[in-house]
């Protein structure tokens, strides 16, 4: 299913297949994309976060040391993404202490954060969201974005730009013609980012999403968000459409 304009409908309208389709994608995940000990949850708060979806590790998971059955090799089959981008060693990011984050027991793996027009309206919005993004990279844990908005008059190169500028102090804009940016952040003492770029009416390819610096999932975020859009009342499918 290809990406719609979601510019021609209120906020409210994304807000409500925003909410159904991050519970697909817990849904999905749970359903035997994320290895044994680890889970997906929901809008879960985690701290300072309340992140869109949270990826979790049990206390029974196998330390992540054994990383030889979690997920893909990055070695054997990276990523089939068109861009990668690494962060120079002297990037600001390089200096930051790292440490990792339990939520009641249970070690946060990676956020997955689909990014809403609230996000975007605000100079402040835009700040809050790129703060989250850092502080979770900043302490060892991954992200995964998803961007179906072009860019605005506060984040002119996309929030990827945006968090990107912030990490390494270097512009990463979206591709001419292509304003929607699909960006998974690998954590580390230099992040790096694996990037698609696409415009409306192409499908959304699937994403990585990283569970340890040598292995990921792949995200289905395509069949996922046609699932929700059959979803949507009619009347909204037909402004869409």
């Amino acid at each position: 299913m290809p990406v719609h304009d979601w510019s021609r409908v209120e906020a409210a309208t994304f807000h409500a297949f925003h909410t159904a389709w991050i519970t697909h994608l817990s849904e999905t995940l749970n359903e035997g994309v994320l290895p044994d000990g680890y889970y997906a949850m929901p809008e879960q708060h985690a701290g300072r976060w309340i992140a869109d979806v949270l990826t979790l590790q049990t206390q029974l998971a196998r330390p992540q040391s054994r990383r030889d059955d979690v997920g893909v090799a990055v070695a054997d089959a990276p990523p089939q993404v068109r861009q990668r981008l690494i962060s120079p060693p002297s990037a600001r990011a390089a200096r930051r202490s790292l440490a990792i984050r339990h939520v009641s027991g249970h070690q946060i793996i990676a956020l997955i954060e689909i990014v809403s027009p609230a996000n975007k309206d605000r100079a402040i919005h835009v700040r809050d969201f790129i703060d989250k993004a850092e502080s979770a990279l900043a302490l060892g844990i991954h992200v995964l974005m998803v961007d179906l908005f072009a860019p605005g008059p506060f984040d002119p190169m996309g929030m990827h730009g945006a968090l990107w500028e912030r990490l390494v102090d270097e512009p990463s804009p979206p591709l001419e013609g292509e304003p929607l940016t699909l960006a998974s952040y690998l954590a580390g003492p230099q992040p790096e980012a694996y990037l698609e770029h696409l415009s409306v009416g192409l499908p959304l390819p699937a994403m990585p999403l990283f569970l340890n610096p040598d292995r990921y999932v792949s995200v289905p975020l395509e069949s996922t968000y046609a699932l929700e859009f059959r979803g949507l009342p009619a009347v909204w499918r037909q402004v869409l459409e």
